[in-house]
């Protein structure tokens, strides 16, 4: 069986909000554009418009923001998820966060432009409205957990929620950036993974 090739992954990924049928697909592929971000370049930076949403075939990144001169890591994103700074895409006022490849990464992008013409293309203006709509509730729920994690649990019940349902996090992101994550010191993050691992070796 043939490996997928990038837009075959994109496409498969945006079935769970929109289908597109082979006429809109071809028409949709005109306006995506591709690039590659080497091991720490940034994808978006505090203080410039954020022009693109990317999507990321291959690699990682995160999300941070600088206070006091410290960098302060908020989010991560991997294979198969969107990367935006949103609110600066959809306002078209400059981004207040940083946007940084953890890895080398392989991008899918979709132009502010491009995706204005799409809202304004009789075939295409419906099934980008529906996507539109439906990535922001889904990026919107997960923001409110990540809130609703942060209001009512400890650093090691986080910690322990991530092993559970983000396990990429902990393989593929240095353990400084996972404790700043977790609004912890490296030191607090080494003695939770300590205490849980006596925990689990005694299960």
């Amino acid at each position: 069986m043939d490996a997928l090739t990038p837009l075959d992954i994109f496409r498969k990924e945006l079935e769970r909000f929109i289908l597109f049928n082979e006429q809109e697909w071809l028409l949709f592929t005109q306006h995506l554009d591709f690039t590659s971000l080497k091991k720490k370049s940034h994808f978006c930076v505090e203080d410039k418009v954020c022009d693109h949403i990317g999507f990321i075939v291959k690699g990682s990144a995160r999300y941070y923001n600088i206070k006091d001169g410290e960098e302060i890591s908020g989010y991560f994103s991997f294979e198969k998820e969107f990367i935006c700074s949103y609110k600066s895409f959809i306002t078209r006022l400059p981004a207040f966060n940083y946007i940084q490849a953890m890895e080398p990464t392989e991008l899918i992008l979709i132009s502010y432009q491009n995706m204005q013409l799409m809202l304004n293309h009789p075939v295409l203006a419906y099934k980008m409205e529906r996507f539109g709509r439906l990535t922001a509730e889904y990026y919107l729920c997960c923001y409110e957990d990540r809130i609703n994690s942060f209001i009512t649990k400890t650093p090691e019940e986080r910690y322990l929620e991530m092993m559970k349902t983000d396990r990429e996090i902990l393989l593929r992101i240095p353990q400084r950036y996972i404790a700043n994550s977790l609004g912890i010191t490296p030191v607090s993050l080494s003695r939770i993974r300590k205490r849980v691992l006596l925990l689990t070796s005694h299960l």
